[in-house]
């Protein structure tokens, strides 16, 4: 797919890390950009820097995304390339000692509930309601009309402690990419998703200043090269998705060759 001033794209959570430097990559191409974002104060005022449209969206709201879409397709036309890095979560064990009360405790089934909304379903919710409209599209060179890229991380391979939700939700992420690819084979419609490991977005960058010690560590703890992955490489890695028509159904690695270890 060429990238140019003819396309449009949709990011969510693009409003920080990763979203925002895969925005900002899309928009130094010339594509116009809508960024789904649930903070209206920043989102807004990046967006208005960068260029972009701003769309404030739940992405655990049906209707909350559908309204995104629409905003984003009435200004800069129907998107051909989807890249999904908003996500909402909670961390916890299976079991765990309980502080308070003593014994244990378990990771309520609700608070795993809650992450699936905003992991797994929010993925294939963001996925599918883009793929529809792709579908209409005109065919571009091999008869494409879009690629999708979902956020999947290591941890769907490496999960950790703590990372019951997070770790298992993520690898159904991965596990979305095969079936719709197929699924969409037929319109024209790529999609992939990128593992990232550990990577210098803001609430690590505020782990920085309170513990630089343990950044350090963390920074020393990845083979090669030494330091926590750039937002702008995981841009780069999207644009690439996008601009190879032959990459499609694949789940990418992008992290210096790390292994997480059980905690």
């Amino acid at each position: 797919m060429k990238i140019d001033s003819s396309l449009s794209a949709v990011v969510t959570g693009g409003a920080s890390g990763l979203g925002l430097a895969t925005a900002q990559a899309l928009l130094a191409a010339g594509v116009r950009v809508a960024i789904f974002d649930i903070n209206e104060e920043s989102g807004q005022k990046i967006a208005d820097e960068a260029g972009a449209l701003f769309c404030k969206v739940d992405i655990t709201s049906e209707e909350s995304v559908l309204a995104g879409f629409e905003k984003a397709r009435a200004a800069n036309g129907q998107e051909r390339i989807l890249v999904h890095c908003a996500v909402v979560t909670k961390g916890g064990k299976t079991v765990s000692r309980d502080k308070e009360a003593g014994g244990f405790k378990r990771f309520s089934t609700e608070d795993y509930a809650l992450s699936a909304q905003g992991v797994l379903v929010a993925s294939y919710r963001v996925a599918s309601i883009s793929a529809l409209g792709m579908a209409g599209l005109d065919p571009l060179e091999d008869g494409e009309r879009g690629s999708i890229v979902l956020t999947s991380s290591a941890a769907a391979q490496d999960g950790q402690v703590g990372q019951i939700a997070y770790g298992s939700l993520k690898a159904g992420v991965n596990g979305l990419v095969l079936p719709m690819a197929r699924d969409l084979m037929d319109l024209g419609i790529r999609v992939n998703s990128i593992m990232p490991g550990i990577f210098a977005t803001p609430p690590m960058l505020r782990f920085k200043e309170a513990n630089p010690a343990m950044w350090d560590a963390l920074n020393q703890s990845v083979p090669f090269p030494k330091r926590l992955g750039k937002p702008e490489e995981f841009a780069s890695l999207v644009m690439e998705l996008a601009r190879n028509s032959y990459f499609n159904a694949q789940t990418i690695r992008l992290d210096g060759a790390i292994r997480m270890p059980p905690r």
